[in-house]
């Protein structure tokens, strides 16, 4: 095909009426073009390109889902586990790895600024004023706690204001700042057949009491600028997360720039109890439905989780006008879902900076919904600082519990999950999820400069680029393009080069929209037919940019301008 001037691309498309929608011109010439194709080998920098096929929705998609590579497929095996300086495990590697199972690690507790301040170290305390003395006392946080949750274990069923009492008395400073109407109305809605929490609520309290046997050594923080992982059994986070439920966790509910842990997400689950909603009453049902299962101990899995932050110096990112690889497989799907149809596969997770966005709040989207469906993801909030410009979470294992419907306002819990996933060596489930967090535009034409199209490239190439040659291909979709503004055309083209780069196939799921489905393939195969590398793309997106700014608002479709273009 003919090369065309860069300059040339501006000029035209600048004679686009202001509001007319570019990509209509093009269709009666882009109808007629062929399928998109699969890309059944790259080597070298060269695709072979196969005859389309079609998906098992019924919709055409460049590459069918089952020729991308899944975990089971990826010969890299874990081998032995083991601990390091930046890998920290909190179960004894020694029994482990001689076949006795997620025995907890012993250690000892650390109450520094580097490691998580456990509700049952020693140094939690509490000051009492004497009405007498007026003098103040300190006593045990834990006793205090241990002596309330101990008596609701007791019981043969609780309410939700027996809860509401055992979390005020050892939180008193938020008398009357905390409210509990949401945990109250929900246990009152939710019918019969399904209202078991009077007897769920002292067996969650019995779990929390259990920390201090399940976590016996320090929680170290992931913290930014630094790569290093977590490991721990499920049973331990099981416990974290019972005490994140009865709100037990010190020096992590005060909020504001000069509070001690101000970069990290919050962790009690304060939040989830106040402000009745129907979004709320479908997020404690999900919540429940974890608890029970893992309060039922001779059925609750003990399999291992890991929790890795991945960091990049500046100078490890690509300079992205030079990249000469060209795009990789594509898998391209209107229908399903990456945490369904993207199991196996690394699941990215659209995650907001402080992991789990809203997810013990009002927030009910992509992030908040995986994070109801797997609760363990839950306890990343309880270590991971927020994270930078070059990082991602990785996080190895976690389980489903429950089924869902529908997105924000309509999301409701579907009942709950049985997993059935094979586990690796490590005895940690095949699910591997990506969270990575794009840039949120508080006005949508700010994305379009390539500062910024930079910064989105080198996120997901963070999250993208694997450890080891033999890693699993892609899952993901319109990240970054609800409340944060993004244009679903370009997200999707940034992730297109990311996974190139890496080396890395993709499942590009659109959520039902049709139109990013079509175009996605038609761009996507010009790509592939015109043998496009990574650092073409990027300059035709620098074009683009400046094409979208001159235009003084109207939007120009990307899609459009990249088929215009002669590689």
């Amino acid at each position: 095909m003919a090369a065309r001037n860069d300059s040339s691309q501006v000029r035209d498309l600048m004679q686009f009426e202001p509001g007319s929608d570019p990509s209509r011109a093009s269709s009666s010439s882009s109808s007629s073009s062929p399928q998109p194709s699969c890309p059944a080998d790259v080597s070298g920098g060269r695709v072979e390109a196969v005859e389309a096929q079609q998906a098992e929705d019924g919709s055409s998609s460049s590459c069918p889902l089952n020729r991308l590579k899944h975990l089971p497929q990826c010969e890299n095996r874990a081998g032995r586990l083991t601990f390091s300086r930046t890998s920290s495990v909190l179960v004894d590697v020694g029994v482990f790895n001689h076949g006795g199972g997620a025995v907890p690690r012993e250690g000892r507790d650390m109450w520094n600024a580097n490691f998580v301040k456990m509700p049952s170290s020693p140094s939690s305390v509490m000051f009492a004023k004497s009405l007498l003395s007026m003098q103040s006392s300190q006593t045990s946080r834990w006793d205090t706690i241990s002596k309330k949750l101990s008596a609701l274990a007791k019981k043969t069923t609780a309410s939700a204001e027996d809860v509401e009492d055992a979390i005020m008395k050892y939180n008193p400073k938020y008398k009357g700042q905390w409210s509990f109407d949401a945990l109250i109305s929900f246990v009152k809605v939710i019918p019969k057949a399904e209202n078991d929490f009077g007897k769920l609520f002292p067996k969650i309290a019995a779990l929390a009491l259990q920390l201090p046997a399940a976590v016996r050594m320090g929680v170290p923080l992931l913290k930014k600028g630094s790569s290093a992982s977590i490991t721990l059994s499920q049973v331990q986070i099981s416990c974290l997360l019972a005490n994140a439920f009865f709100c037990t966790f010190p020096h992590r509910n005060a909020a504001g720039p000069h509070a001690e842990y101000t970069g990290y997400p919050s962790i009690n689950f304060t939040r989830l109890f106040g402000q009745w909603s129907s979004r709320k009453k479908e997020k404690l049902r999900a919540v429940m439905q974890y608890f029970r299962v893992m309060t039922k101990e001779q059925s609750r899995p003990n399999g291992l989780v890991t929790f890795e932050r991945r960091c990049f110096k500046d100078t490890e990112m690509p300079n992205w006008i030079h990249c000469e690889e060209k795009m990789n497989k594509l898998h391209v799907a209107s229908g399903g879902a990456i945490e369904t149809e993207g199991t196996g596969l690394l699941q990215v997770d659209f995650a907001s900076s402080c992991i789990g966005g809203g997810v013990l709040g009002s927030g009910l989207v992509q992030e908040e919904i995986l994070f109801l469906l797997s609760p363990e993801l839950i306890v990343s909030r309880l270590f991971t600082e927020k994270l930078g410009d070059t990082e991602c979470l990785i996080i190895t294992g976690s389980q489903q519990f429950s089924q869902y419907s529908g997105f924000g306002d309509s999301f409701e819990w579907a009942g709950p999950h049985d997993d059935h996933l094979q586990r690796d060596e490590w005895m940690r489930l095949q699910r591997r999820i990506l969270a990575i967090d794009a840039m949120n535009f508080k006005h949508r034409s700010d994305q379009y400069t390539m500062s910024n199209v930079t910064r989105e490239l080198n996120k997901a190439y963070c999250g993208f680029k694997g450890r080891d040659p033999d890693e699993p291909d892609i899952a993901t979709g319109k990240w970054g393009c609800g409340v944060f503004n993004g244009d679903p055309q370009l997200k999707a083209v940034i992730q297109l080069m990311a996974a190139a780069k890496a080396r890395r196939g993709l499942a590009f799921f659109t959520f039902q929209d049709e139109d990013l489905k079509r175009g996605l393939e038609r761009t996507y195969h010009q790509l592939v037919s015109d043998g496009a590398t990574v650092g073409r793309v990027f300059r035709l997106l620098r074009n683009y940019c400046a094409v979208q700014r001159a235009s003084g608002g109207p939007h120009i479709d990307l899609f459009h301008f990249l088929s215009r273009s002669r590689l």
